[in-house]
């Protein structure tokens, strides 16, 4: 798996997710780039939110997660503390140095909370290109599902000064905790 490529997996991400089925690898790609292009240039508004640390990350497939209202990052511990232990195993120390697990988390939500302004979404849209209407010259952008988790992962990837996109981690970690899913 460390030989795939980070776009690659990113339109398998897409290619992956309901509302993309039949459509072409060139469309996915096209969109893949684009989002990991935006995510590593985003600088979102340095934001207080608040981190809560959570045990049963494992359990629900999570590392981290965002919630808006009010604004915190649920870090699960016990996701972060497997995600560094298959980090050693892979051999992969030189793409995710030791505390850049969490780090990226963090990083990752926090992106997804500045994806959340309404200026950001529109200029993420207009950047992915997906027309959802077309009137003479207008066009309204339409949203392009799992496009935010490239977006989300390229930015934790150029914050933390990543190797490689932590979707490569991300993939693995599901592969290790749920081999079941694989089939």
């Amino acid at each position: 798996m460390s030989g795939d490529h980070d776009l690659d997996l990113a339109v398998r991400l897409l290619a992956g997710t309901p509302t993309h089925e039949g459509r072409d690898l060139l469309t996915l790609r096209q969109w893949a780039v684009a989002a990991a292009e935006f995510g590593a240039v985003m600088t979102p508004d340095p934001v207080t939110v608040r981190v809560v640390e959570r045990d049963d990350g494992l359990a629900v497939g999570l590392l981290a997660r965002y919630r808006s209202r009010p604004a915190v990052v649920e870090v699960y511990v016990d996701t972060v503390a497997r995600a560094e232990r298959l980090v050693d195993e892979r051999g992969w120390r030189h793409w995710f140095p030791a505390g850049s697990v969490r780090a990226a988390a963090l990083a990752h939500e926090q992106a997804h909370a500045w994806l959340h302004h309404a200026r950001v979404r529109a200029d993420f849209k207009r950047a992915l290109g997906h027309t959802a209407l077309r009137v003479g010259r207008r066009r309204v952008y339409a949203h392009v599902a799992g496009a935010d988790e490239l977006a989300a992962h390229a930015y934790a990837r150029a914050a933390c000064g990543l190797g490689r996109s932590p979707l490569l981690l991300t993939e693995a970690l599901a592969a290790a905790a749920y081999p079941e899913s694989e089939k």
